[in-house]
């Protein structure tokens, strides 16, 4: 007996998985005199060994036709950097000035990000109306910093570090550790 499974509604899964939130990268890639990118939130490691990441892809955008045919480069975009993940999802900079931090190499990347892995083509797949897009990493640059987040149609911000540390008032505290009490012993009804 086969089954089907009952259609969503594709507005209301949209809404449910806009509740998980994720960073926010832009991938970039040159073929030929041709530089482009594109905004993608579905990014995540796949394996250590070999190492690969994946990127998903709308089967409408323009980028997906290009990265299963050359290097690219996925850069982990910073918490200021809300325009350039607008620019590359459709909505230009003014003067179109993308923060380029090597425009003219084979990989280009952005500048200003909390780093990048350079990608080579290792295998995409069908998702769906996306491309799933597996690289193996050839090369990475991490230089920290706060990310770019994206939950419910909004880029919110991380909490500001506490200015007391994690371990404030735990037994584990180096700068004013807690007393330890044994627990209280009650005496059973006689």
């Amino acid at each position: 007996m086969t089954t089907t499974a009952p259609a969503f509604d594709r507005a209301r899964l949209r809404a449910f998985l806009g509740h998980f939130t994720t960073g926010v990268t832009v991938v970039t890639y040159r073929r030929g005199e041709l530089v482009r990118g594109a905004t993608v939130n579905a990014f995540t490691s796949v394996s250590l060994d070999p190492p690969l990441v994946l990127v998903s892809l709308d089967r409408r955008s323009r980028s997906v036709q290009h990265l299963g045919d050359g290097p690219f480069v996925v850069n982990i975009l910073a918490e200021d950097q809300r325009d350039v993940a607008l620019h590359f999802a459709g909505k230009p900079l003014e003067d179109d000035a993308v923060p380029w931090a090597d425009l003219d190499s084979p990989v280009p990347r952005l500048a200003g990000t909390v780093g990048h892995v350079e990608c080579t083509p290792w295998r995409a797949y069908d998702g769906g109306d996306h491309v799933l897009h597996v690289g193996e990493v050839t090369g990475l640059d991490l230089a920290g910093g706060r990310p770019l987040l994206f939950f419910g149609g909004e880029f919110p911000r991380l909490a500001e570090e506490p200015e007391a540390p994690h371990w404030s008032w735990s037994l584990d505290d180096p700068i004013a550790p807690q007393p330890f009490a044994a627990p209280h012993r009650w005496e059973a009804a006689k």
